[in-house]
C-alpha cells in the first residue's frame, strides 16, 4: 500500500462528507472538502509519478475516486436543486454506460483496455470546474452567471462526445467476437 494509494483512499472517504455537507446546506464545508479532494488528487498523482510509486491498484482507485466524488456531488447538487437534473442524468448516465460496457466486455471474456481519451480528460476538467463554480457560488453567495451556463454547455458537449467515442471504440472492440 503506497502513499499515493492511501491518499486516494482518503479521497474516497471524503465522498460521504461532501454529500452530507451539501444536503445539510453546509456549502462552505462542501466547498472546502471539494478543494481538499482536488488537492489530494494532484498530490497523489505527483507522488506516484515523481517518486515512481505508480501501481496497478492506484491506476484503478484514482479514477474510481474521481468518479465517486463527481457523481456524488452532481447527484447531491441536483437533488438540492442547485443544478438542473438533466445535467445530472447526463453525467451519471455516461459513467453507467461506460462501466456497463466494460462489464459486458469482461463477461464475454474480451476485456477492453482502459485508456482515457483526451476528450474524457477534458470532460473531467469541465465537470470539476462546473462543480467547483456551483459550490463556490453557494458557499460564498455570488452569482456565477454567465460562467455557470458556459461550463454547463461545455460539460454537456464534452460528455456527449466522450460517451459517443467510448461507445464507438467499444462496439469496434466487441465486433471482433466470434459468433457461436
Amino acid at each position: 500500500m503506497s502513499i499515493p494509494n492511501i491518499i486516494t483512499l482518503g479521497r474516497i472517504m471524503l465522498v460521504p462528507i461532501v454529500v452530507w455537507a451539501i444536503v445539510s446546506s453546509q456549502m462552505e464545508v462542501a466547498f472546502a472538502v471539494f478543494v481538499v479532494a482536488g488537492v489530494s488528487d494532484a498530490v497523489d498523482g505527483f507522488l506516484a509519478k515523481r517518486f515512481n510509486m505508480a501501481s496497478e491498484l492506484g491506476a484503478l482507485l484514482d479514477p474510481l475516486a474521481d468518479k465517486a466524488l463527481l457523481v456524488s456531488i452532481y447527484m447531491a447538487l441536483g437533488i438540492w436543486g442547485a443544478i438542473p437534473r438533466w445535467i445530472v442524468i447526463l453525467v451519471v448516465s455516461r459513467d453507467i454506460m461506460i462501466v456497463t460496457a466494460v462489464i459486458v466486455s469482461w463477461l464475454f471474456d474480451k476485456p477492453i483496455p482502459m485508456r482515457p481519451l483526451m476528450v474524457s480528460k477534458l470532460n473531467t476538467v469541465a465537470q470539476v470546474a462546473f462543480a467547483a463554480l456551483v459550490l463556490a457560488s453557494l458557499a460564498f453567495g455570488f452569482n456565477p452567471a454567465p460562467y455557470d451556463m458556459i461550463l454547463m454547455g461545455l460539460v454537456t458537449v464534452l460528455t456527449l462526445a466522450s460517451v459517443s467515442l467510448y461507445l464507438v471504440e467499444w462496439v469496434r472492440h466487441m465486433s471482433t467476437i466470434d459468433a457461436k
